[in-house]
């Protein structure tokens, strides 16, 4: 028989870590977003948490570790619905709902667009993980790109390494256009530099 009181004490600690680790990210998300990765302090996040800067480092010993969080978080929110609307729409239309679902967060992307220009440096903390951040994400666009040849949406021919050098490309320029100046209709940009790009002008 499980000891209910057992495993309620076992949960309830686990819980308020995952919930103080939680915040400390979204805190440092913010922190990141404003001044890049050099200038967040995280006594400056313990202090905006009300947390002393001992407790921050329990659950994050570095800054390198906090910092690796914040953009696996970021990158990791909206997979499961790109997918879905990968399946249902194909890859124009995923890419369109997560731009759209993208407008009302300018934090997160502002996030990675400093913080992508400050790990260009290979002394950087992140260097690596962007590195494996753009071999993934163009991965990610192959499959999809895959998939809408699979579904008779793209040519059999299309160059698919090619195409999604392309696309990940156009994204980023894109979104830091809008992030420069957010009268940027970005969505309509986004679609009409996909079909364009993947040869679909209709």
């Amino acid at each position: 028989m499980v000891d209910l009181a057992t495993t309620a004490g076992r949960r309830g600690p686990y819980s308020n870590t995952a919930r103080r680790k939680a915040e400390i990210v979204q805190a440092a998300e913010r922190a990141f977003a404003v001044t890049g990765y050099h200038g967040g302090s995280l006594r400056q996040i313990a202090r905006d948490l009300d947390l002393s800067f001992t407790s921050l480092r329990h659950h994050f010993p570095s800054k390198e570790a906090l910092l690796i969080a914040v953009l696996e978080e970021a990158d990791n929110r909206e997979q499961a619905s790109f997918e879905k609307d990968l399946v249902r729409g194909g890859l124009i239309e995923a890419a369109v709902a997560l731009a759209e679902r993208n407008l009302a967060k300018p934090e997160s992307l502002r996030l990675l667009a400093v913080l992508a220009a400050e790990a260009s440096s290979t002394s950087h903390p992140a260097h690596a993980w962007f590195v494996d951040r753009y071999d993934r994400v163009r991965a990610f666009f192959e499959n999809g790109i895959r998939y809408d040849i699979d579904q008779g949406r793209l040519p059999a021919d299309t160059d698919v390494a090619e195409a999604a050098y392309a696309l990940v490309a156009l994204w980023d320029g894109l979104q830091l256009q809008w992030l420069l100046d957010p009268h940027f209709e970005l969505v309509p940009a986004l679609r009409k530099a996909f079909r364009i790009q993947l040869g679909q002008t209709r």
